[in-house]
């Protein structure tokens, strides 16, 4: 980063900057498997060529012809390489060494760059290296969020990087960091102490205790990558959308999934829901093929498909018979109902030996206690929670709305000494934690990125 930032800001124009990010990009994504970089020009070069295609027959039944394959290459990519692992291998680590990190993100932006050229939202991209840019970009190539090409396409041309867009840059990447390395790490390290190898042994106390721990673990890693590309992109004049807006603050389960993951949310609005065949007959058809698409687009394993399956049941209920139901329930009774779909939904999302999902239902419902006499408390989660009471605090706090607001309260103050305690201790804050992720970073042996693992 520091030579890509070296590099970038001594070019002179616009196309050496765009130059210096491409080059980066691929370096970066060929880090861990240079192979792979193939790939991604592969899918670069194909998408670049059929928008050039598209404008050409545009108007005339073969452009449906053009787009139509365009869809089922880029997608039958996407299937053979990341699903092969798991429909024809154990899952064991070489399956997993052979999914190229990041497929799912530019895929789906290949995707949607082909629709809307298609619908004529976009016009085409003539520059294959500009096209390059958009489709590789690093800071959000490997976990998003998904980048529509509307969104950057007057960037690419004419974008310009202030004093300030620098400084909110770094100030959320710090932020990105402290969400994985301080919040995640640690929440992850109670994880496998309780989830690692068997829950036999479980309370049902502690596996409750480990199941919250593990969904605010999966929050903190994604939201953190979020923040750190957000913030990349910003240092570099790209101004990416958000792509988790609080979830846990939702009252329903709808609320959460309305919040969670936003730019893979809006894919399948724009891209599925909007086909015509799921008109108003077939709406919930269309939501159940949303959220199998969700499951299977974290990950390759079967677990995912029944994650998605059911939160899809929870939004199939709300927004149907339940309707009435829950509306009416006191908004202390949605919170408690909505965390624990969402506290067992994750973990689903964890589980992916059907023996050790079936143990987890069996304690988290407290059937264990008949049947295996498994304790209902045990000393092991209280020490668990005494030691790991401020981490934990500090994570149920920050993901909530409620640092904002205070931020809201001090930098939008009309007195000059408020704002200015405001503005100066984030700043404080901030430096306080880079010292802080500086030394956990360098004595650290590896951060993986959630992704990784699935």
């Amino acid at each position: 980063l520091p030579l890509c930032l070296i590099f970038y800001f001594t070019a002179k124009t616009l196309d050496r900057k765009n130059l210096v990010l491409i080059i980066f990009s691929l370096v970066f994504y060929a880090w861990g498997k240079p192979l792979y970089v193939l790939l991604l020009l592969f899918s670069a070069g194909f998408n670049w060529a059929l928008g050039l295609a598209l404008e050409k027959f545009r108007g005339t039944p073969m452009s449906k012809i053009v787009l139509g394959a365009g869809i089922a290459v880029d997608l039958a990519l996407l299937l053979v390489f990341k699903y092969s692992g798991a429909l024809f291998r154990a899952q064991t680590k070489a399956a997993q060494a052979a999914m190229p990190i990041g497929i799912g993100v530019f895929t789906l932006q290949a995707v949607s760059y082909l629709v809307d050229c298609f619908r004529e939202k976009v016009a085409v991209q003539h520059s294959f290296k500009k096209f390059l840019l958009y489709l590789s970009l690093f800071p959000q190539l490997l976990a998003g969020p998904i980048v529509r090409y509307s969104a950057v396409e007057q960037a690419i041309d004419d974008r310009r990087t202030s004093v300030s867009d620098a400084c909110d840059g770094a100030l959320r990447v710090i932020v990105g960091l402290a969400k994985k390395v301080i919040l995640a790490n640690n929440l992850y390290a109670i994880v496998t102490a309780f989830f690692g190898s068997d829950i036999s042994g479980l309370s049902v106390l502690g596996t409750w205790y480990t199941a919250i721990i593990f969904t605010l673990y999966i929050y903190f890693e994604f939201s953190g990558y979020a923040d750190i590309a957000i913030g990349l992109g910003r240092i570099f004049g790209f101004r990416f959308d958000e792509n988790f807006n609080y979830p846990f603050a939702g009252r329903t389960v709808t609320d959460f999934c309305g919040r969670w993951y936003l730019s893979l949310g809006a894919f399948f609005r724009d891209y599925v829901l909007s086909l015509p065949f799921f008109g108003k007959n077939y709406r919930y058809l269309g939501l159940f093929l949303v959220w199998l698409c969700t499951g299977m687009w974290f990950g390759s394993g079967w677990n995912f498909i029944l994650w998605g399956l059911y939160l899809g049941f929870f939004l199939f209920f709300e927004q149907t018979f339940g309707k009435n139901i829950v509306e009416k329930w006191p908004v202390w009774v949605k919170h408690i109902y909505s965390k624990l779909v969402i506290v067992l939904g994750f973990g689903i999302f964890y589980f992916r030996a059907p023996g050790q999902l079936v143990k987890f239902f069996g304690r988290v419902s407290g059937l264990s206690m008949l049947t295996s006499r498994a304790p209902f408390a045990d000393s092991l989660t209280w020490a668990s929670f005494t030691d790991n009471f401020f981490l934990i605090a500090a994570a149920v706090i920050c993901s909530l709305p409620l640092l904002p607001r205070i931020k809201t309260f001090f930098l939008k103050n009309r007195n000059h000494t408020v704002y200015a305690i405001g503005r100066y201790g984030a700043l404080a804050c901030c430096a306080a934690m880079l010292v802080i992720l500086s030394i956990l970073l360098a004595g650290a042996a590896g951060n993986p990125l959630a992704y990784f693992r699935f």
